[in-house]
């Protein structure tokens, strides 16, 4: 990283005579950071729409460093995330932007990274323990996720029944606490007449999702709905109850990418999912880790920075973990068959 003076650098006061947690930091653009933006793994749309928006930001910040976008196979996940940030350590990256697929696993060589110098930010996925991570920018609060997945399931249901939960991977940070969340969430009164039947995994990969899917609906005779938070999973649940004829009996939801969901949403398959921008998420990913490496921001909770077109965030505590600090993106959308057709044009 070239790092250019202090001096340099734009700090705008919200108002004059405020303590310095107070004020607004503004990203200079030209430093130059080599940073790398590293999915949980390649191939999927959400991570291809995330890289997207950080590319946009790449070039608006005007970043003269390297941007690279790289990721490990679905079958080699958890072991290529760790090798791709030692890899990067190695080479004297400025920064690497994980959505972790690896849990507590990737900390050790997310910690040596720090200690050699590599910036590790968080996105999407954060590290459980927050260990080796500077900051973690969250789609969305996942304690919603939670609710909304149970508000959803007891939409569909109208009120009572048997659904299950077709995941990523069992190491997936944000799945597992998206179903933390609305296991919590359905302790409440009001969904008193669901029951919550199974968990399984599909490693977000379409045939093996498809396939649990079924099986699930093999296992549990009186299944009436299959929660899939991942977009993935929500889709190959989705084909293979159309393929098997069952979109009657069984419905999915979960969250899914529109422009994936909506033949399975218009023919009723699936009648609501959520979802929030990846595109955004990616652009304010970047902005903040250009803002981290290039030592514009500390990643304190209590910073306040300017993210372009997204406007202005403050970091803060992550009540989702123990430890840890996040930058808090949102909001996300419910889709209907009255939205869905427009979000995915």
């Amino acid at each position: 990283m070239n790092l250019r003076a202090v001096s340099g650098l734009a700090i705008v006061a919200a108002l004059a005579g405020t303590p310095a947690l107070a004020q607004t930091i503004v990203a200079e653009k030209g430093v130059e950071a080599d940073m790398v933006l590293l999915p949980k793994f390649l191939g999927i749309l959400p991570f291809d729409q995330a890289n997207a928006g950080a590319q946009e930001a790449h070039a608006e910040l005007e970043n003269p460093g390297k941007y690279l976008y790289t990721g490990p196979t679905p079958e080699n996940s958890v072991a290529g995330q760790i090798e791709i940030i030692t890899t990067s350590t190695s080479q004297g990256q400025d920064v690497v932007m994980l959505s972790n697929n690896a849990g507590d696993q990737v900390a050790p060589s997310a910690q040596a990274a720090q200690a050699a110098g590599t910036k590790v930010v968080t996105w999407d996925s954060p590290i459980p323990s927050s260990e080796g991570e500077t900051l973690f920018v969250a789609q969305v609060d996942f304690n919603d996720i939670g609710a909304v997945m149970a508000d959803m399931a007891l939409s569909i249901l109208g009120g009572e029944g048997e659904f299950a939960t077709l995941s990523a991977t069992p190491d997936a940070a944000n799945q597992n606490a998206w179903i933390a969340a609305m296991e919590e969430a359905l302790k409440d009164d009001k969904y008193a007449g669901l029951n919550h039947i199974d968990i399984v995994y599909g490693d977000d990969q379409s045939e093996i999702s498809y396939n649990r899917a079924l099986a699930l609906v093999d296992k549990h005779p009186n299944l009436g709905l299959i929660m899939a938070p991942t977009s993935v999973g929500i889709v190959s649940a989705a084909k293979a109850l159309q393929d098997e004829g069952l979109c009657d009996q069984i419905k999915v939801s979960g969250l899914g990418v529109p422009a994936e969901m909506v033949s399975y949403t218009l023919n009723g398959c699936a009648p609501e999912f959520a979802l929030w921008d990846f595109v955004d998420l990616g652009y304010l990913t970047y902005y903040t880790s250009y803002l981290i490496a290039t030592e514009q921001m500390k990643g304190e909770v209590g910073e306040t920075f300017e993210a372009g077109r997204m406007g202005t965030y403050t970091i803060e505590k992550d009540p989702t973990r123990d430890n840890g600090s996040r930058v808090l993106m949102g909001p996300f959308t419910v889709y209907t068959k009255d939205n869905v057709e427009a979000a995915a044009q």
